[in-house]
């Protein structure tokens, strides 16, 4: 099933152009790992995806043209972590990760066993539980990214697209979160996820989709995204390529490409 459809997406920013007719397809059961150089537009290709930016081309989510459903709808079958980690409001951790449910009600309806459930399993997931009632916005960095990310997953959509997920978390962390957005995708639903960490992406994407300078470069299995020309051009930087003991793919940087 087709989850979310880009065709020929063109956003301009204060004048410029910042992407130029990008195309793709996610389908359920895929982690797509969007990378790319600083300002490449990978931020942009997301936001607009979403339609929180104007852009020109088509995009449909579940099969719908994204400018014909509501914004709560859109919530139904999307959920966004953007790259803001800033929480302003001193709601408890648990009540924080509570509104990731919001779409799913109406009104002023309360939390359900469904809600509480979805709720439980997000925190326990991101290890928060423990810490369920602190104020969230005295957590430290990586703790309110890692609650943020839970309000993302008790939202329970089909797809989720977070913008440097990573960002933040120590290395522990880090693996921990790219296993669980590879189990998500295992369970059916679709994770884009933009990513600077190359090795991070390398290892646990099934896709990768790599941008610069707003136009899609390659698209597909790491191992044929990931050449050795390519990191020179795109990012200016000589690399290790190698594979760990499991089949995956290693990718180590070693220096800046000298010009």
């Amino acid at each position: 099933m087709t989850l979310l459809s880009v065709s020929d997406l063109r956003v301009s920013l204060g004048g410029k152009p910042v992407l130029h007719g990008l195309s793709f397809v996610l389908r359920e059961g895929e982690f797509v790992g969007l990378i790319g150089p600083n300002g490449a537009g990978k931020s942009t290709l997301l936001r607009a995806s979403l339609g929180l930016l104007p852009s020109e081309g088509a995009v449909t989510i579940a099969g719908r043209p994204s400018t014909a459903i509501s914004a709560r709808q859109r919530a139904l079958h999307v959920a966004y972590l953007p790259q803001e980690r800033e929480i302003g409001w001193p709601v408890s951790v648990e009540t924080l990760v509570s509104l990731g449910r919001t779409a799913r009600k109406r009104g002023f309806a309360g939390l359900d066993a469904t809600d509480r459930a979805r709720i439980g399993e997000a925190m326990a997931r991101m290890e928060i539980t423990d810490f369920r009632r602190r104020a969230a916005s005295e957590l430290s960095g990586g703790e309110k990214a890692r609650v943020l990310i839970a309000r993302a997953l008790a939202q329970d959509a089909p797809l989720l697209l977070a913008d440097e997920p990573t960002a933040g978390l120590d290395p522990a962390h880090q693996i921990a979160l790219m296993s669980l957005f590879s189990e998500l995708a295992a369970e059916g639903r679709g994770v884009v996820a933009s990513l600077h960490d190359l090795g991070l992406a390398a290892r646990w994407c099934s896709r990768l989709i790599l941008v610069d300078r707003g136009v899609i470069v390659a698209d597909g299995a790491p191992k044929d995204v990931l050449t050795a020309e390519r990191l020179r051009t795109v990012y200016g930087i000589d690399a290790h390529l190698g594979e760990t003991e499991d089949g995956g793919m290693l990718v180590v940087p070693l220096d800046v490409v000298r010009r």
